[in-house]
């Protein structure tokens, strides 16, 4: 199987979600648009039925929205599942946008950068570099290692459901949309990922040396 980093941002850094039916909507497209078929937008009690039909393009391991960009860890199911995927997602999710907050003209800096995972270290440490993003918002030290109190970094993290993170913690959050087989076993217990998380914010080779890619 092979891992891809994908992600994208907003032009000129401008917010892509402004308010939480912004982040419901593009969690839905992410769920919805991974189909080969032509997407429905589908009310929630649908779901569960269209889901069982669907001919996904992708398997989506991991994300995590923020304002102005997003993060994903994909697989492809089919050969171009990943070009598929993205061009339906970001302008599916582009036409909402604008339609809904009356502008025009593009939403995504550009097409959107995907980075091949080819090293085991790179794999072990993309999942916790997607779910620590959201502490950006509260403790951007940790990208330096310098994170003195890691119980609030996990309370921070624990209180932001626009991500994967609960999914692995054993909390559903969006767990239709996550494919947990293969990352479940690399990421372990809560307990286990709740170790690496403080080793990780408290430490600034092993943050400094992990998480180069910005988005």
């Amino acid at each position: 199987m092979e891992f891809y980093h994908v992600l994208n941002r907003g032009v000129e850094k401008r917010d892509v979600v402004l308010d939480d039916k912004d982040r419901v909507r593009f969690i839905h497209d992410l769920f919805v648009f991974n189909d080969r078929k032509a997407a429905l937008h589908m009310a929630q009690p649908e779901r569960a039925r269209i889901a069982r039909h669907r001919e996904l393009l992708v398997h989506i391991h991991a994300f995590c929205l923020m304002p102005n960009h997003y993060h994903l860890l994909l697989s492809p199911v089919f050969q171009d599942g990943i070009s598929l995927f993205m061009k339906k997602l970001n302008m599916g999710y582009a036409k909402y946008f604008n339609e809904k907050y009356g502008r025009a003209g593009a939403l995504w800096q550009g097409k959107y950068k995907k980075v091949h995972i080819e090293r085991d270290a790179h794999f072990m440490y993309i999942p916790y570099y997607i779910h620590l993003n959201p502490l950006d918002l509260s403790l951007p030290q940790w990208r330096s290692g310098k994170v003195s109190d890691p119980r609030a970094a996990l309370k921070a993290l624990r209180a932001y459901r626009w991500s994967s993170f609960l999914d692995y913690q054993g909390q559903q959050n969006f767990p239709s949309l996550i494919w947990q087989k293969e990352l479940g076993v690399t990421l372990g217990s809560p307990q286990r990922q709740e170790k690496e998380i403080t080793a990780i914010i408290k430490n600034s080779d092993i943050a400094q040396n992990s998480f180069v890619i910005e988005p």
